[in-house]
């Protein structure tokens, strides 16, 4: 997976077998197929990745947004990492939250 210079990604804990429901909420809030999404998991990919600062921003954060909650919602575990000039580093969720509403303007 092709990864933005500055990103913020979160990927799933271990490999859990999502059944079909979880895979289409999943799906409809990422925008990503069932099958790239269980690949993803499967491989210890992100399933999600939002570039920041970027013509896109403003429709990709908050899906990232979205999919956290969702996957706290249900319990699954999952890492957040923050790509910055293509280096790699897991931040916590609130930090995650932070850079987002930097990154919007707002005051962090």
């Amino acid at each position: 997976m092709t990864t933005p210079d500055n990103a913020l990604s979160l990927t799933i804990a271990g490999t859990p077998d999502f059944g079909s429901e979880v895979l289409k909420s999943l799906y409809r809030i990422t925008g990503r197929s069932t099958v790239e999404l269980r690949r993803a998991i499967q491989g210890g990919e992100p399933v999600y990745t939002a570039a920041l600062f970027g013509d896109h921003h403003i429709h990709v954060v908050p899906r990232l947004e979205k999919t956290a909650a969702y996957l706290e919602g249900l319990g699954v575990s999952f890492t957040v990492h923050e790509w910055v000039d293509g280096e790699r580093d897991e931040i916590s969720l609130d930090v995650m939250r932070q850079i987002i509403r930097t990154a919007d303007g707002g005051d962090g």
